[in-house]
């Protein structure tokens, strides 16, 4: 029986790992929206989880800077051979302590409208889920908004 992934806080050499799998992961070419620069400045709040097989999942997430309330979500990912077992959840439920750590109240991410089960994930994880929003990421680039409100600590 194989053991529960470990999630331990990401580092900047992980990013060579995580790269490597994106796009297999996601069954499409997607690693062009996970630049490097994410690791290298936003691993303090990204975790990365690994089990006896190697890297299990990420999250990548970041507190923002310029809205004092708010930490966002960026780009999570779990091994196909092992999801359906909770680790997306304990990914995010992890950011969520670490973004109420830091004082944050509120959780964003976003997604494209064909990502449907991306949607449904974070719609059973609590989020308000807004959109289709057209144009969001510029013009043809439209976007699933997702907001989540962290209880006061």
């Amino acid at each position: 029986m194989s053991q529960s992934p470990r999630v331990r806080p990401a580092v900047p050499e992980d990013y060579d790992r995580i790269i490597a799998v994106a796009d297999e992961w996601w069954e499409r070419p997607i690693s062009s929206v996970l630049p490097r620069l994410h690791l290298d400045h936003f691993h303090r709040t990204s975790l990365v989880a690994e089990d006896e097989s190697g890297l299990a999942g990420f999250l990548v997430g970041l507190i923002s800077p310029s809205a004092p309330d708010a930490a966002y979500i960026h780009f999570v990912g779990v091994a196909p051979r092992i999801r359906g077992t909770g680790l997306g959840r304990r990914l995010y439920h992890r950011f969520f302590e670490l973004a109420a750590a830091e004082g944050r109240s509120r959780v964003g991410a976003v997604t494209s409208p064909q990502n449907r089960r991306s949607i449904a994930f974070h719609t059973a994880m609590g989020f308000t889920v807004t959109g289709p929003v057209p144009d969001y990421d510029g013009p043809g680039a439209d976007r699933v908004v997702f907001q989540l409100l962290l209880p006061p600590r």
